[in-house]
């Protein structure tokens, strides 16, 4: 794979806990490390989907606990992504949890016991930038509840599908903290200041059909077909180069990072980079004959 061309600035994905009226903040006790050999999770599950088996699919699995975003959780997720990224197969991973949560909550008595000072001197959540880092398309498939860090989580992927019941938020304000895994920042970029200040300050939620109109998720489904979509969305993406879809990725990331002028010279480097792959010489041969372009990903 192609090397960036400059070092990614994206603030990692923290783990923040919160109480809703009709959610509680989830606490268990019981999420810890695994001491299980790698690739057998404890509160992930993974497999391969699609008709060529090239989309991966990491489900959260703390269902008792509404998929309470542990550390232990996130560090198998990452790992996971991982596996998946390294996988010359897989086109793009999917994400999600279950019809009632995506994720609601975080695990309170993890948290609770910590300081300023735990938390800085351990970099607290910094592995939670494993979405962000992942070369691949991310794409997550939200039912239920994303609120807090489920809901920062969401935003760290590429895309979402959500279903017709879900529910997005940032209730921190409520338990006396703010958002610490990009909610102050990544959501103000996805549907405007007033709007983000408007649910970051009341620890209001809204809709799935409100955070697609003002720009949060890509699309609304039947809960039922939720997954299955972002898994054809996967299958689509997985149609055309892994090279370009990689490039056309970190081009729109970095549009978050850098301003306008310089983002527009750092695409037009990764547009010329394109000029040296076999897929684009293949792209452009097939379009000039009308044919189906068979790319080699190289």
């Amino acid at each position: 794979m192609l090397r960036h061309f400059a070092t990614r600035l994206y603030p990692a994905v923290s783990l923040v806990a919160r109480r809703s009226p009709t959610v509680g903040a989830v606490a268990t006790s019981s999420c810890k490390l695994s001491t299980t050999p790698a690739l057998s999770y404890d509160f992930i599950l993974t497999e391969k989907r699609g008709e060529k088996q090239n989309v991966g699919l990491i489900q959260l699995n703390r269902p008792k606990a509404l998929n309470a975003l542990c550390d232990a959780l996130m560090s198998e997720v990452g790992e996971a992504l991982g596996e998946f990224d390294r996988d010359p197969e897989i086109a793009a991973v999917v994400i999600t949890g279950n019809e009632r949560a995506f994720a609601a909550g975080a695990d309170i008595v993890e948290m609770q016991p910590l300081t300023a000072v735990d938390c800085y001197k351990n970099s607290k959540f910094q592995h939670w930038d494993c979405i962000t880092r992942t070369s691949k398309p991310v794409i997550a498939a939200v039912n239920g509840f994303a609120l807090g860090g489920g809901c920062e989580v969401a935003m760290s992927c590429d895309i979402i599908y959500a279903g017709e019941k879900a529910w997005f938020g940032q209730p921190e304000i409520a338990l006396g903290t703010i958002p610490g895994g990009g909610g102050t920042q990544r959501l103000p970029r996805a549907i405007g200041k007033s709007k983000a200040m408007e649910m970051i300050l009341t620890g209001d939620r809204v809709s799935a059909q409100d955070a697609e109109r003002a720009g949060l998720v890509s699309k609304v489904l039947p809960v039922a077909e939720v997954v299955s979509e972002a898994v054809k969305l996967g299958e689509k993406i997985g149609t055309f180069s892994k090279v370009a879809v990689a490039m056309a990725k970190e081009a729109v990331n970095a549009s978050n990072n850098l301003p306008l002028d310089q983002g527009i010279v750092y695409e037009k480097r990764l547009f010329y980079m394109s000029f040296a792959t076999k897929d684009r010489q293949i792209g452009m041969d097939a379009f000039v004959e009308k044919k189906a372009a068979e790319f080699i990903d190289n």
